[in-house]
C-alpha cells in the first residue's frame, strides 16, 4: 500500500538462497511417488505426509513441493499432520485440564503399516504413535488410500487404548496448499501457486483451491463418506467429517526463506473437526460466537473413531467445483442473491444433496424465516427487527448437517442514508485550531472507544491521506452520488474548500507527521511507538507519488459533480464544471506521479464518460490517451497486475476496465478469469465473494495482524471485474455470483447506526469487526458502482434453477412477461441478462421494471422517500444526454 514499505518488501522479494535447514521431516531418505486415476503424489516417506499433489497427466503442483527444504523442520504442518486435545471424560459434562497431541511438533519416523485386501484401495498406511506425545492413551492410524472416481482419501482411525473414557476436545487436520509468494517473480507467482477458500458448513464443508492465475485445473477438499476407500467398519461415526472450524496454524518457524505470516505468505489452516477444548480457553472470555456450535466427542475403552478427507480435481476449473463437490456426496448449496441480505427481503435458497432435508433450524431463532417452496428451494426472509449474523442448520435424513451463513442488514438503502449521516456527524472534525490543517473533514472512527482517532503512529491513519486515511472522507463523498443529502453535501462543499483543495493537493499539511521540532507545543501521544517507519516526516507526508492517492480525491470530485448535475439546488460553493474538471485534473496530475500503477479505476472511465457526455472533448482526448498508453503496455503483459506491494489483490480493476475498454478482448477475459482464483462462490456471507486480502489490517485496521480479512475493499472493487464480465457474457452466471458476493460485501460492513468497518476479523478467536474505518472507503467505491438489480438465467446450471433476479423480487407474468421490483443499495442501474440491457439513470431510483422476451421494457421512476422535494435537473441548453 505505501510506497515507503517497499524497502522492507525487498528482503523478502529477493531471489532464495539455498539454505541449509534442519531436516526433521526426514528429507534424507527420500520419497514414495504414488498415483490415483487422478493425482500424482509424493509423501514424505519417514513422515508420511503429503508434500506434492498434482493433478494425473499436469506439471501444476497445488503443493508447495518447491520450498520443501525450506518447510522441513518440527512444527512445519503438512497434510497428513494431526492436532487434538483430550482429557478423561466427566460424567458431568466438565473435566480436567486438556492435554495436547500435535503431530509435527517433535517428528520422529512413524511405523509402516500393513496394506492389505482388508483396507481396500490403500496407497500408504501409518502408526503415528512414535511422532506423537509419549503415555498418550489415543493411537492414531493414518492411512491414504484412492477411493471411487481415483480422488485422494486421507483417513485416521482414533483409539481410546487406555482404562477409562476420554472426551476428544478438539481434533484438527492441517492444511497445506502452495501460497507461498516470498522471493517468486509476479509471473512465477501466478504460474506456480494457488489460493484456497473454506466453507466452514459442518459435513457440507470444504476448501476449494483454484490457480492463483484463475484458470486450469481446481482442487476441492471435501469430506471423505465412510465406505470410500475401504472396508474398515470398526468405529462408531455415523456421518461423514464435519469443519466446524478453521483454524490458523502459528508455526515455530516464521523463518526468512518463506517470510511465514507475512505479506508474501499469509500462513496455514487447519480443518477442524471439534472445537470443544479451543471453546472453553483460547475462545472463551472474548464474547466470540463461533460459527458452529463447538462440540466434542467420548470414546470409551477399545473404542475408535474414524474421519478423513477427500481430494478432487476440477479439470475444468472453478466453475466445476460445484458439480466435483455433488459427485462426492457432499450437500451443496447455492444462494440468490448470496448470503447477505437486507431487511425486508427475500433470498433463496437451493439445496442439493443425495438425502433429503428433515428439518431446517435458525439460529438465532427470530433471525430468518425459512420456507419450503418446493423440493430443495427455500425462500429465506429476515425477521422484522434482525440484523448481523445468522445461522441456518440443515439436517439430512443420511445425519449429515449443513451450516449456511447469513449476514442480515437494514435496507440497503437506510443503510447507505445511516453512513452518509454517521461519516458526517460523529466522524467530522472541525477543530479549527488543529495544526495539522485537518478541519473541516470526515477522519478515521475508532468504533470501540466511540471517538475519532486523531493520532495514530501511522501517519495516514490519523491523516487524510492513502486508503487508511481517506476512506472515511471518501465513503461520505461516493455515497452523495448515489443518495444525495442537503446537510451532508453542504458539510462536504466546506471540506473540499477548506482542506481537500486547500491543503491536502497543495502539498500543506492534513497529515499528522512526527517531527516534534515542526509542531512546536504539540503533544504526540507518549503511549505510541513514534520510532516506526510509518510515523512520517514532513519530508514522507508531503510525498505526492503515490497514484492510488489521486483516486480517492478524483472520485471526491466526481461524486459532488454528479450532485451538482443531477440536483443542482444542492451545491452551493460550486457548480458541476468546477468539480468535473477538479476531477479531470487530478487524474492527468495523477498520472505524471506514477503513470503505470492505479487502483479503484473504475472511477476514471466514469469521468471519462462524463466528459464526453458534457461535450468536453479535449478533456476527454487527453484523458483517453493516457488511459491507451498504459493499457497498451499492459495488453503485452502476462500479469499486468501490481503495485508498490509484493503481490495485490486490490483487483487492479483499472487494469481489467482500460483493456476492456480499448478492445483487448484475449486480455479482458483472460483477466476476468484471473479474478475467478481471488473470490470463490459459497454458502457463507464471509467467504462469498470475498477478495483474498490478509495484510491491510497492519496499515488500516485497529487490531493489527496478518489474517484473512472478510469483505476488505478487495471485495468490492474487484466485484467490478466480475460484474463487468457478466454483462459481456450474461450466459456465465458463476461470474455474478462471485461477483454480487462481493459487491455485497460493503453492504454488510455498515453497523446498524451507520458505522462502516474496515474489515471483519475471521480468526476464530475474534470473529468481529474491525474498530476503525480505516481504509472502507474504496469499498464503498465498489458498491456504488457496481451494485444493481440484475436478472439471470441459470437455466441448467446448478441444478436448473432457471431465471432469477439478484438484488430484486422478480415475478413471471402470465403470458411470459417478467417484472422485478429492485431492491439493492443504490437502485439505478438494472441489468436484464436474458436481453443484454444495461440501464443506469442518475438521480431518483428505478422502483420496478418488466420486459418481455421480444425486447419490449418498461421502467417505473421513482424517488427514494424524504427525497421527493428535491429539485431534479434543468439541464437547459446543455442537456446531459440519458445514461
Amino acid at each position: 500500500m505505501f510506497s515507503l514499505f517497499i524497502a522492507l518488501l525487498g528482503l523478502l522479494c529477493v531471489p532464495l538462497a539455498i539454505a541449509q535447514n534442519n531436516d526433521d521431516i526426514g528429507l534424507r531418505n527420500g520419497y514414495l511417488n504414488l498415483t490415483t486415476k487422478s493425482f500424482e503424489l509424493k509423501l514424505v516417506r519417514d513422515a508420511g505426509v503429503l508434500v506434492s499433489l498434482k493433478p494425473a497427466g499436469d506439471s501444476f503442483d497445488f503443493l508447495p513441493f518447491d520450498y520443501l527444504s525450506y518447510r522441513a523442520r518440527n512444527g512445519q504442518y503438512h497434510w497428513g499432520d494431526i492436532t487434538y486435545r483430550y482429557r478423561e471424560a466427566s460424567a458431568s459434562g466438565g473435566g480436567g485440564s486438556w492435554i495436547d497431541g500435535d503431530s509435527a511438533a517433535a517428528r520422529k519416523p512413524v511405523l509402516q503399516g500393513a496394506t492389505n485386501d482388508d483396507q481396500e484401495g490403500a496407497l500408504a498406511t501409518s502408526i503415528l504413535t512414535p511422532t506423537l506425545p509419549g503415555g498418550s492413551p489415543l493411537n492414531v492410524t493414518r492411512r491414504w488410500t484412492e477411493v471411487s472416481g481415483g480422488d485422494l482419501g486421507l483417513r485416521f482411525t482414533i483409539r481410546n487404548s487406555g482404562p477409562v473414557a476420554l472426551e476428544l476436545g478438539s481434533l484438527g487436520f492441517p492444511t497445506e496448499f502452495n501460497s507461498i509468494f516470498t522471493g517468486r517473480p509476479t509471473a512465477e507467482m501466478a504460474a506456480v501457486c494457488s489460493l484456497s477458500d473454506p466453507y466452514i458448513g459442518m459435513h457440507a464443508g470444504h476448501i476449494r483451491v483454484a490457480p492463483t492465475k484463475g484458470s486450469g485445473p481446481a482442487l476441492v477438499v471435501t469430506p471423505l463418506l465412510l465406505g470410500d476407500g475401504d472396508n474398515n467398519k470398526n468405529n462408531n461415526n455415523s456421518s461423514s467429517t464435519p469443519m466446524e472450524a478453521y483454524r490458523n496454524l502459528q508455526e515455530s518457524h516464521y523463518d526468512e526463506q518463506t517470510a511465514y505470516g507475512s505479506q508474501t505468505f499469509e500462513g496455514l489452516y487447519e480443518w477442524q473437526v471439534l472445537t470443544k477444548a479451543w471453546a472453553e480457553n483460547e475462545w472463551a472470555g472474548t464474547g466470540v460466537e463461533p460459527w458452529n456450535a463447538p462440540s466434542s466427542r467420548v470414546l470409551q475403552p477399545g473404542e475408535s473413531l474414524e474421519f478423513g478427507l477427500r481430494f478432487s480435481v476440477a479439470k475444468e476449473g472453478v466453475r466445476e467445483l460445484d458439480a466435483v463437490i455433488r459427485s462426492t456426496g457432499t450437500p451443496v448449496a447455492v444462494g440468490v442473491p448470496g448470503y447477505i441480505i437486507s431487511q425486508g427481503s427475500s433470498a433463496m435458497l437451493y439445496l442439493q444433496s443425495t438425502s433429503e432435508v428433515q428439518s431446517v433450524t435458525v439460529s438465532p431463532s427470530e433471525a430468518l424465516a425459512v420456507t419450503n417452496q418446493s423440493a430443495g428451494r427455500y425462500s429465506v426472509t429476515p425477521g422484522g427487527s434482525a440484523w448481523g449474523r445468522a445461522r441456518l442448520e440443515i439436517q439430512y435424513g443420511d445425519g449429515k448437517l449443513q451450516t449456511v451463513h447469513y449476514y442480515i442488514t437494514k435496507r440497503g438503502t437506510e443503510a447507505v442514508g445511516d453512513l452518509g449521516h454517521f461519516s458526517t456527524t460523529e466522524q467530522w472534525f472541525n477543530d479549527t485550531s488543529d495544526p495539522f490543517g485537518r478541519a473541516p473533514s470526515v477522519m478515521t472512527y475508532d468504533y470501540e472507544a466511540k471517538a475519532i482517532v486523531a493520532q495514530d503512529p501511522r501517519a495516514w491513519v490519523a491523516g487524510l491521506s492513502d486508503e487508511g486515511g481517506a476512506g472515511s472522507f471518501l465513503a461520505a463523498a461516493v455515497k452523495q452520488a448515489v443518495q444525495p443529502s442537503a446537510a451532508e453535501v453542504a458539510k462536504l462543499e466546506s471540506f473540499v474548500d477548506g482542506v481537500l483543495w486547500k491543503t491536502i493537493q497543495t502539498a500543506d499539511f492534513a497529515h499528522i507527521l512526527y517531527e516534534p521540532a515542526q509542531m512546536p507545543g504539540y503533544q504526540y501521544n507518549p503511549s505510541f511507538d513514534w520510532s516506526v517507519w510509518w510515523s512520517w516526516n514532513k519530508q514522507a507526508s508531503y510525498a505526492i507519488d503515490r497514484a492510488y492517492d489521486y483516486v480517492h480525491v478524483a472520485a471526491t470530485y466526481w461524486a459532488l459533480y454528479r450532485v451538482a448535475r443531477a440536483y443542482p439546488a444542492l451545491t452551493r460553493s460550486h457548480a458541476w464544471e468546477f468539480y468535473l474538471n477538479q476531477a479531470y485534473q487530478t487524474i492527468m496530475r495523477s498520472m505524471k506521479s506514477d503513470p503505470r500503477w492505479s487502483d479503484g479505476e473504475t472511477v476514471f472511465g466514469e469521468i471519462l464518460a462524463d466528459l464526453k457526455r458534457e461535450g468536453q472533448a479535449s478533456k476527454a482526448s487527453s484523458l483517453e490517451e493516457s488511459m491507451r498508453s498504459r493499457a497498451t503496455q499492459w495488453n503485452s503483459e502476462e500479469v499486468p497486475f501490481g503495485s508498490e506491494m509484493a503481490w495485490d489483490s486490490t483487483g487492479q480493476e483499472g487494469v481489467y476496465y482500460w483493456t476492456k475498454y480499448f478492445g483487448s478482448r484475449t486480455q479482458h477475459s483472460r483477466l476476468s478469469t484471473a479474478y475467478l482464483g481471488l473470490m470463490p462462490a459459497v454458502p457463507h456471507w464471509g467467504w462469498n465473494g470475498n477478495a483474498r486480502r490478509y495484510w491491510d489490517n497492519i496499515y488500516g485496521g485497529k487490531l493489527q495482524r496478518i489474517e484473512r480479512q472478510i469483505h476488505h475493499y478487495g471485495s468490492g472493487l474487484n466485484s467490478l471485474v466480475l460484474l463487468s464480465a457478466f454483462r459481456h457474457d450474461p450466459s456465465d452466471a458463476y461470474l455474478l455470483r462471485a461477483g454480487y458476493g462481493g459487491v455485497s460485501g460493503p453492504l454488510s460492513s455498515i453497523h446498524a447506526d451507520g458505522f462502516a468497518s474496515a474489515s471483519f476479523h475471521s480468526w476464530p478467536d475474534t470473529l468481529k469487526w474491525d474498530g476503525y474505518s480505516g481504509d472502507y472507503g474504496p469499498n464503498f467505491v465498489g458498491l456504488a458502482l457496481g451494485s444493481g438489480t440484475y436478472v439471470a438465467d441459470m437455466g441448467d446450471e446448478d441444478g436448473g434453477i432457471g431465471l432469477v433476479a439478484f438484488g430484486g423480487s422478480l415475478k413471471i407474468e402470465s403470458g411470459g412477461r417478467v417484472t422485478v421490483i429492485t431492491g439493492d443499495p443504490v437502485r439505478r442501474r438494472v441489468f436484464i441478462g436474458p436481453l443484454g440491457v444495461l440501464l443506469n439513470i442518475d438521480a431518483g431510483i428505478i422502483s420496478e421494471f418488466s420486459y418481455e422476451a421480444g425486447g419490449s421494457i418498461s421502467v417505473l421512476l421513482s424517488q427514494l422517500e424524504g427525497f421527493r422535494k428535491l429539485m431534479l435537473p434543468s439541464f437547459g441548453s446543455k442537456r446531459r444526454p440519458a445514461l
